[in-house]
């Protein structure tokens, strides 16, 4: 960042060296440039100085978000699922009633077969 201000410093020696006259039309314009660079320069400075703050900000958030799943979930030993742990064939999808059609299923081939139905009516 201090080289920004390092180059507007200069260009405003520079103008001041050249003797630009604010009377005229073009020297106005030249030292209002010089004038808008520099505030350009301390609006990054202010900018950079945030971004440094908001970045240590979001790092000490992390580190306590990672204390707090530590509290919340232990080590993840504990919550490593194995399949042989749950019985598939405790669940099934039908019932006995073969009359309540959810024996069917649900696949793509019904659904247009369905529609067609419809389309026929």
């Amino acid at each position: 960042m201090e080289y920004l201000f390092q180059k507007v410093a200069y260009l405003k020696g520079l103008a001041d060296g050249l003797g630009i006259d604010e009377s005229t039309k073009e020297g106005k314009l030249l030292l209002t440039i010089v004038e808008t660079l520099e505030e350009f320069a301390e609006v990054m400075e202010e900018i950079v100085e945030d971004q440094i703050d908001l970045e240590e900000y979001v790092n000490f958030i992390d580190e306590d978000l990672a204390d707090v799943e530590d509290d919340i979930y232990g080590d993840e030993e504990d919550y490593e699922f194995d399949d042989d742990d749950f019985e598939f064939d405790d669940y099934t999808d039908c019932c006995d009633d073969e009359g309540c059609g959810c024996h069917k299923g649900f696949g793509i081939d019904e659904y247009f077969d369905d529609e067609d139905e419809e389309d026929e009516e």
